[in-house]
């Protein structure tokens, strides 16, 4: 009996589906509260562009190394006991800020972030391909969207999150702080640094009560000998798709987390003189136009192919990449606000296109997908080292170029391939 004429099955899937969405929500606030921590502890701790962009260095190597472990651990134990592994991981990392407030040790915050990210890398190894699976492959992508506008949502929430309970609205200038007494700097920098103890003691309740809920609801452990996907078939890496998808899904990764790493600094070059608070304004309407990307995307796909809905949007981010760079002032950082709108639906679009026809390699392909947003850790370090040579506006050609390559994935890229033959004869063979 098929999932299209069997109702019962639809239902079965109906709660998992709901429940991992929820997912998706909650790692947003993990990652995008790193946008908020850059500037933060750039004040806080005194650090350079450069050395405020280790945080997504950290955050996202995580991701990198985990990646394996997390599939291999879901190939042994389901998708429920490594979500359940994930979630312990991440509460384990967002409680490690604590300490790290009080030594004010920025390698301590780093360290906290690399636990955290750990977890999530095991959240996203499992919910991704889970989702995809839990119904019919051609609306594959569709379906990832829907759940990924939910994380868009998160994502929105957390710049309120973090301009509320993180960002002050105290700055000073260098001759400022050399004007004050060293115990006046001091109780400052404490002050910054203690701002983050509220919100990630919260996150780790909200990880912990995610893991409860979980624990106590049963999730069906969907295989691919269900029927959901064709057989293992070859090498994975002679599937072309994935190949190419995870080179997009690097360069994808890194362009998104630069670019929402450093709109508030951009901000405030393009427009001098701008507050903190202010510029985080613009992360918020950058965050409101993913959200708003997202949800009409998944619309939009089921009538606009998914592969020419991506070469489309990475046109778009292009477009406002160029644009940015080559203007100042308010047209500037309304092109940085746009381009969140057009990421909008690459990340699961190029996950879902990656994944297609890989059977039962699918949770190793999405490792390696996972790995892919190692690009999160490289890029925007090499932005921080752009923007300290030369400025933050130049520094977004990295993002720029990025485009390109999702551009080709969408357009030309993407094909069901394997060891250079279309993959559906590949399998006949």
């Amino acid at each position: 009996m098929t999932r299209q004429t069997a109702p019962l099955t639809e239902r079965r899937f109906l709660i998992p589906l709901v429940l991992i969405t929820s997912l998706f929500f909650l790692w947003a606030l993990g990652v995008n509260l790193n946008d908020i921590l850059i500037p933060h502890l750039k004040k806080a701790l005194d650090l350079t562009d450069f050395q405020s962009s280790l945080i997504q260095t950290a955050f996202f190597g995580g991701y990198f190394l985990a990646a394996l472990p997390a599939g291999w651990l879901m190939r042994r134990v389901g998708y429920k006991r490594g979500i359940l592994t994930g979630l312990l991981i991440c509460a384990t990392g967002t409680l490690l800020f604590l300490p790290a407030a009080t030594s004010r040790e920025y390698g301590f915050f780093l360290f906290a972030l690399f636990v955290m990210a750990c977890g999530q890398c095991f959240l996203e190894v499992a919910a991704n391909p889970y989702v995809t699976i839990l119904g019919p492959p051609e609306t594959a992508a569709w379906r990832l969207n829907t759940a990924q506008a939910f994380n868009s949502v998160g994502a929105l929430v957390t710049p309120f999150i973090g301009a509320t309970f993180i960002l002050s609205g105290v700055e000073y200038t260098k001759a400022q702080l050399s004007a004050m007494g060293p115990e006046a700097v001091e109780l400052y920098r404490i002050t910054e640094a203690d701002a983050v103890r509220g919100p990630y003691l919260a996150i780790t309740a909200l990880f912990l009560l995610v893991a409860f809920l979980i624990w106590r609801t049963r999730l069906p452990e969907v295989r691919a000998e269900e029927g959901v996907e064709a057989p293992a078939v070859g090498s994975i890496f002679a599937h072309g798709n994935l190949v190419r998808g995870v080179f997009a899904q690097f360069c994808y990764v890194g362009a998104q987390v630069g670019v929402a790493s450093f709109v508030i600094r951009f901000a405030q070059h393009v427009l001098p003189g701008t507050p903190e608070k202010a510029a985080a304004g613009y992360l918020k309407y950058h965050l409101l136009g993913f959200m708003i990307g997202r949800f009409l995307g998944a619309a939009t796909m089921k009538k606009i192919p998914a592969p020419t809905l991506l070469s489309l949007f990475a046109a778009g981010s292009l477009a406002a990449a160029i644009t940015a760079i080559n203007t100042t002032g308010a047209v500037a950082i309304w092109m940085l606000v746009a381009i969140g709108f057009f990421h909008s639906i690459m990340f699961p679009t190029i996950f879902a296109l990656s994944l297609d026809g890989l059977g039962g390699h699918t949770k190793l392909g999405s490792s390696l997908l996972v790995m892919s947003i190692v690009g999160g850790a490289i890029l925007p370090a090499a932005m921080g080292y752009l923007s300290d040579a030369r400025d933050i506006q130049t520094a977004f050609i990295i993002p720029a170029i990025c485009y390109m390559v999702v551009f080709h994935f969408g357009f030309r890229g993407y094909r069901r391939t394997m060891t250079g033959r279309p993959l559906d004869d590949a399998v006949r063979a």
